[in-house]
């Protein structure tokens, strides 16, 4: 269960791999496991397309709330983060979720909290979507995993494989994301958290896959896309 993971939970990994997508269904799917309060950051001043921000009415609508830059302007990529990120980091009743902009640049951003978050009180999940260039083998995923934890001062307590083709996705994708997401865990000694899967696929997951599964509903790409 979720629930059952520390109440802080960082969301880090490559540019591109899908993090935002993956906080929003975190998210709501703890909304579904808890009565507790629960507060979505979107700390991404890398990338300005497909930020949880864009979700905001939703998520308020099922009593999620919602923490952006300091300045409301959603289109813009401006680096200034509000100091309410601060509020669930030291208010214990809050369930947080915080989305991290991609690699050890967006990772400054929660470096600056470093000294606030207590190592008892998180996780930071690093996210491995096979299917980007830069994360297709695992030296170059150890890269990028020393580099966020050398640049937050925060360390990585988890894996999740989120290996997809957005509606494309196949089977065969999340196998394939899962075995390299294995061979990271095997040499890194980082346990493996989640495996995504598009909803429509949960039926077709072998058996050889049997750590939790996270299925994904897609909030953030229009239908078209």
């Amino acid at each position: 269960m979720l629930s059952d993971d520390k109440r802080i939970r960082i969301i880090v990994g490559h540019y591109g791999s899908g993090k935002s997508e993956i906080a929003m269904n975190y998210a709501t799917k703890l909304r579904k496991e808890t009565n507790e309060k629960i507060a979505l950051s979107d700390l991404d001043v890398v990338n300005v397309y497909f930020r949880t921000r864009e979700q905001k009415d939703f998520l308020e609508s099922i009593n999620i709330h919602t923490i952006y830059s300091s300045i409301d302007a959603p289109a813009l990529d401006l680096p200034a983060v509000s100091a309410e990120v601060m509020t669930p980091i030291n208010d214990k009743s809050y369930n947080y979720i915080m989305d991290i902009g991609g690699d050890k640049v967006g990772a400054r951003v929660i470096a600056r909290f470093k000294n606030m978050i207590k190592e008892d009180e998180y996780d930071m999940f690093f996210v491995i979507n096979a299917n980007r260039e830069q994360t297709q083998t695992v030296e170059n995923i150890i890269t990028h995993i020393d580099e966020i934890q050398k640049t937050s001062g925060l360390k990585i307590t988890g894996l999740i494989s989120n290996t997809h083709m957005i509606r494309f996705t196949t089977i065969e994708d999340i196998i394939k994301g899962y075995k390299l997401t294995k061979e990271v865990s095997d040499i890194s000694n980082m346990p493996i958290k989640y495996i995504t899967c598009i909803e429509n696929l949960l039926d077709e997951i072998p058996s050889e896959i049997n750590e939790s599964i996270l299925p994904i509903n897609l909030y953030m790409r229009d239908k078209w896309m």
